[in-house]
């Protein structure tokens, strides 16, 4: 197709640098809890120990996800060293590589200004930018899927033979980050292409056949290391029982007995669930999306057929999390790549035919509430700085309203970009460095001096992931007072626990020294009664970092 816009050329490297830009201030905040610094610890696991085969997390052997992130995450820290830096970075550059392959598929699937358009919209849609700062799994997943999709999708034309050997490639490492379902993403669009086209030959295909082969070669070294840590130790006590054998939870449990909700990790879904978190997880392009699956609907069915390789594995995808018991916003973040192709394709089918306008008018009005949103909660935080983060989001909201567009698309564009600018800078700026100050674990930990990296350290009554990562050694968590017992008995040692224990362990004659009493609050469930300046000091309390000295003999 020709190019349908005689100016994205121009602007198109500018705005994709500054999504980039906009990202990057993520990787220098702090691990947020809960699980961004339990992933985190467990490839700091891997790193003191040297062991890239047996997991460990939560103060025993850990099952719930498989290896590649954390073998990632590990092989960072040998690089740069135990930081919450490098745990993100490479999670970051899969992201760019996520990119890459995005505009790729949108290119021989549409044209080059879909491509642009789509990378454009995935750079800075709301939940992609949330996942590379909360870094889990997402980004090394979306990575490798649209990866090994762009491959197939070259497989398929019968290119060289070497993207049968990276189509099964990034597909094992989609599988060796979040499970087997992955193979049901990226096969559900094909099976729906083949049988729209009648294509009933391709199931026999050997090219197909031979990447999935290529594809269980590749996962070899998961299957050995849940082999050795689970199936040859029976005895070890996993999900509260014994037996357990990490191959059928790699297999089955982790995902399918997710989604039938028969495996040891349980949930309790709604069909709507990911409906409406798309609306908000996709901004700024929600409605953008909503408009293309209609016009996709009504206009698409006798377009070219194997543009259903993507909508059939959007549909395939999102009915799967959908209908699973087992539900959370980010796992959306893996469709992201295929909405921002749907949604380009949709403006760009719009912007042909002159009717873009009512979708800028909706850029409009979310940048103003953007705004509104902003304003209000730094009024009611009251945040440091606050003065100076309203400026900026009112700067923003002006600029856009002076630049001379030369069409409706890069208005449409431009002030989604306006949108993101303000919320990105908000948040990693103001917001999540204000909400960080109350992640008492990492603030506890961060008082413990390297020198002392080898003494015992251990958490009681309270334990905090951060403060694990974050501390220069290993941390003990504790489980009962006979533990604590023998612990104190290793003094000089560091215990970080609740200011009730704290002060009774004093008042009870244990030589302690308090290091540290940073405030905590659960910082993922926000409530109004901690954002509210006036009310916060009635809902977080102190953790306590102890320093117990050798001479005890409770």
């Amino acid at each position: 197709m020709k190019n349908r816009d005689p100016f994205l050329h121009r602007y198109f490297p500018w705005l994709l640098l500054a999504g980039i830009l906009l990202n990057i201030p993520g990787l220098w905040l702090d691990i947020i809890e809960p699980d961004g610094a339990l992933y985190a610890t467990i490839a700091k696991h891997i790193v003191l120990h040297n062991d890239w085969v047996n997991l460990y997390g939560d103060g025993h052997d850990w099952l719930d996800k498989p290896h590649f992130p954390f073998w990632m995450a590990a092989i960072s820290y040998k690089v740069f060293g135990i930081t919450g830096f490098a745990y993100k970075l490479p999670a970051f550059l899969f992201w760019l590589l996520s990119l890459r392959y995005t505009y790729l598929i949108a290119r021989d699937l549409y044209d080059e200004d879909v491509a642009k358009i789509a990378v454009l919209i995935y750079t800075v849609a709301l939940h992609s930018t949330l996942a590379n700062f909360d870094v889990r799994a997402e980004p090394y997943l979306t990575a490798c899927i649209v990866g090994a999709a762009w491959h197939m999708l070259c497989v398929h034309a019968k290119a060289h033979w070497s993207h049968m050997v990276w189509a099964a490639l990034f597909a094992a490492c989609a599988i060796m980050t979040k499970g087997v379902f992955v193979l049901i993403t990226l096969a559900g669009g094909w099976v729906i292409y083949w049988l729209i086209t009648k294509q009933f030959r391709e199931f026999g295909n050997y090219r197909w056949w031979l990447v999935l082969a290529l594809c269980f070669v590749f996962i070899l070294p998961e299957l050995y290391s849940l082999y050795v840590q689970f199936d040859l130790h029976p005895e070890k006590v996993v999900f509260g029982r014994t037996n357990v054998s990490g191959l059928r939870f790699f297999f089955w449990d982790s995902q399918f007995g997710r989604f039938f909700n028969t495996g040891p990790i349980k949930g309790s879904g709604n069909v709507t669930f990911f409906l409406h978190t798309t609306l908000w997880a996709f901004l700024p392009w929600s409605l953008g999306l909503v408009g293309g699956i209609v016009y996709l609907l009504r206009f698409e069915k006798n377009r070219d057929a194997i543009r259903w390789v993507i909508y059939g594995s959007t549909l395939v995808t999102f009915l799967l999390f959908s209908l699973s018991k087992f539900q959370l916003p980010h796992y959306l973040v893996i469709e992201f790549p295929y909405f921002s192709i749907i949604t380009a394709y949709f403006f760009t089918e719009l912007a042909a035919r002159s009717k873009l306008n009512h979708f800028v008018t909706v850029q409009t009005v979310l940048l103003v509430v953007a705004l509104v949103f902003i304003s209000g909660l730094l009024y009611i935080t009251r945040i440091e700085n606050g003065i100076v983060a309203a400026a900026v989001a009112l700067g923003i909201v002006f600029a856009t309203n002076i630049i001379n567009y030369r069409n409706a698309m890069q208005q449409l564009l431009f002030k989604g970009y306006a949108m993101a600018a303000m919320l990105y800078i908000f948040l990693f700026q103001f917001f999540y460095p204000f909400l960080l100050q109350y992640q008492s674990g990492m603030q506890a930990a961060r008082v413990i001096p390297e020198k002392n990296r080898d003494l015992p350290v251990a958490a009681y009554g309270s334990f905090s992931y951060s403060f694990e990562f974050y501390s220069p050694g290993e941390v003990k968590l504790l489980k009962s007072g006979q533990y604590l017992d023998d612990f104190i008995d290793t003094a000089p040692c560091y215990l970080y626990t609740t200011a009730a224990i704290a002060d009774s362990l004093i008042r009870s004659g244990l030589d302690a020294e308090v290091q540290a009493s940073p405030q905590h609050f659960h910082v993922t469930k926000l409530k109004y009664g901690f954002l509210d300046e006036k009310k916060r000091s009635a809902v977080v309390e102190p953790r306590y970092l102890l320093y117990i000295r050798d001479d005890n003999t409770l």
